[in-house]
């Protein structure tokens, strides 16, 4: 049984273990070892972004447990765009995974289901995300989903900048 929850600092470790999991799985590919690395050491681990953020009531966090292990989680804020797009009025779902074992088992919608619903609690009248633009699966779900390609996100893996699609969703 998958069971919902709202994050809780102590979860930090597990979410960080499987974000770091899932990211490299999805990603790890995608840019030399040395950009690779450097950006794992900002975004995961003791001093990375995830678990920084965890505790900081600017952000929102979900997570999908099954047999008391983190298998997903959702991360929410106000958007980070200042340029790329107009985000008044948005909310930002800044992060969405899955383990790759739980694919296919409604995890993804019902995380994203959250999100709008933090979303519209904040009185936003759309929810904004980035995706890789080659990460075809992930557009796909989020297009089934009604979102669409808004604008373009320059995304930082070390040294290297790869375009992130912006997509909208009315809310």
């Amino acid at each position: 049984m998958i069971v919902y929850r709202d994050a809780m600092p102590d979860d930090g470790p597990a979410i960080d273990a499987m974000a770091r999991r899932v990211w490299l799985d999805t990603f790890g590919h995608s840019a030399p070892a040395a950009d690779i690395e450097a950006y794992l050491a900002e975004a995961f681990g003791p001093a990375g972004a995830l678990i920084r953020d965890l505790p900081d009531p600017a952000f929102d966090y979900r997570v999908a447990m099954s047999d008391q292990q983190v298998i997903g989680y959702a991360k929410m804020s106000a958007p980070i765009f200042t340029d790329e797009v107009d985000a008044t009025g948005a909310h930002q779902l800044r992060q969405l995974y899955v383990d790759g074992a739980h694919h296919g088992q409604g995890v993804a919608p019902a995380l994203l289901d959250w999100s709008r619903r933090i979303a519209q609690s904040r009185g936003a009248s759309s929810l904004l995300l980035t995706v890789w633009e080659e990460n075809a699966r992930a557009r796909r779900f989020y297009q089934k989903h009604g979102f669409v390609h808004v604008g373009d996100y320059a995304f930082q893996t070390g040294t290297q900048v790869d375009r992130d699609l912006i997509m909208r969703l009315a809310l």
